[in-house]
């Protein structure tokens, strides 16, 4: 028994949306309208039930294409994720207070707004980035050259400094319990100042070969890369780097996150007694259907057989770690959240802070109006979200936070 609605355009694609007993915007099935015109996608498009407008593609779908990619489909923020490890302790372990490990974390991981060139005071970014960013970066950095050397303005970025740091918006660090009580860390970011520059160029390179080649497209934002050329070559070069950066950036960051805890906790405890580390922005070739194509998950995580993944809540829901079921009809994919139903602009005109604490009353987080915009009320109810993707994961783990560090 399929679980997905089938939403047809009359000159494109099919688009198959698991979105039962959740809203979709009228925008975003526009967005999916135009994309699924595109002539080069593949079969049909899947929507996952966290859904919501994006640049160009909407957030929460899933792109196969056949000789090209978008590159505003990946994004902006390439390979950002997330990655849990679960850890020795239990809940009786953690401190009766838990302000000293949000703190530690916090000193431990840079985070928040980033600015200028992420100097010295630029506290979302290393002054001096430690010997475990340095490690990770010597070995990425002649890759990293080699892009450069095709594309000097993306040498012009953040990468060392933001190497293990979180950013802001909706990346975060989370201290959670799962079912039987055991700690987990789980945490949110992906490829920080570097991806952005990539991200950036490439899309508004992909838009100057449309106006060169006279290519008229429904929206300048599904601008592509046709497989064989110059610029197709270097963006596929550039988003893996990117994507490895992403993952890297995790694991530094999870690292420093357990470490800071160990400085809290009086019990020695183990950690990584499971880990997962996942995509949800990124792109990647991928066998479906018996044919070789390119899969963009833009806010979309891989769900094939077997395969573990992430998908949070809010900062004041439960997560899940999920087991793929390989539903070839979804591209063996999920969601990667529970998606926003509020813009952050409005989420901060129509929530009250009254409201905003009474449904973090029970996480040991930031209390401030520069947190409204990522409250509970801003994002779909994760229960609903869950259930429309049944057929697409299995929840192995529930997590739910007791610690929240935002960016």
């Amino acid at each position: 028994m399929t679980n997905f609605e089938v939403m047809k355009s009359e000159t494109g694609s099919p688009i198959k949306m698991w979105t039962k007993g959740v809203a979709v915007e009228d925008m975003a099935r526009e967005q999916l309208r135009k994309t699924s015109e595109l002539p080069f996608i593949f079969r049909h498009m899947a929507v996952m039930p966290d859904v919501h407008v994006g640049i160009g593609s909407t957030v929460g779908s899933v792109i196969p294409t056949k000789d090209a990619i978008i590159p505003a489909a990946v994004g902006v923020d390439i390979g950002c994720g997330m990655m849990a490890v679960r850890t020795s302790l239990t809940a009786n372990d953690l401190p009766d207070t838990l302000t000293p490990l949000r703190t530690a974390i916090e000193k431990a991981v840079p985070h928040g707004r980033t600015g200028g060139r992420g100097g010295r005071r630029d506290k979302g970014s290393w002054g001096s980035a430690p010997k475990s960013a340095e490690d990770v970066w010597t070995g990425m950095k002649p890759a990293f050259d080699a892009i450069v050397e095709r594309h000097p303005a993306i040498g012009r970025s953040n990468n060392l400094n933001h190497l293990g740091t979180l950013g802001t918006g909706n990346h975060f660090i989370e201290v959670c319990l799962d079912e039987v009580d055991r700690v987990w860390f789980m945490l949110h970011s992906g490829s920080r100042g570097v991806g952005n520059r990539i991200g950036s160029y490439f899309i508004e390179l992909a838009k100057k070969d449309m106006r060169q080649w006279f290519i008229n497209l429904p929206d300048e934002n599904l601008s592509y890369f046709p497989e064989g050329t110059d610029h197709f070559r270097d963006y596929v070069a550039a988003v893996e780097w990117a994507q490895n950066f992403a993952a890297a950036n995790r694991t530094v960051m999870m690292a420093n996150t357990i470490a800071a805890a160990r400085s809290v906790i009086d019990k020695p405890f183990e950690a990584e007694m499971e880990a997962v580390n996942c995509h949800h922005n990124y792109v990647t070739r991928e066998t479906h259907f018996g044919e070789d194509i390119f899969v963009t998950r833009k806010g979309a995580v891989r769900a094939a057989a077997g395969v573990l993944g992430i998908i949070p809540g809010s900062m004041g829901a439960r997560s899940y770690i999920v087991r793929g079921l390989g539903n070839e009809e979804s591209f063996c994919s999920c969601s990667h959240g529970a998606g926003r139903v509020m813009s952050r602009t409005q989420a901060k005109k129509e929530v009250s802070m009254e409201s905003h604490l009474a449904a973090v009353s029970h996480v040991e987080c930031r209390r401030d109006e520069g947190v409204l915009d990522e409250t509970p009320a801003a994002y779909k109810p994760i229960d609903d979200v869950m259930a429309a993707q049944k057929d697409l994961v299995e929840i192995v783990h529930t997590l739910r936070q007791v610690v929240c560090v935002k960016g």
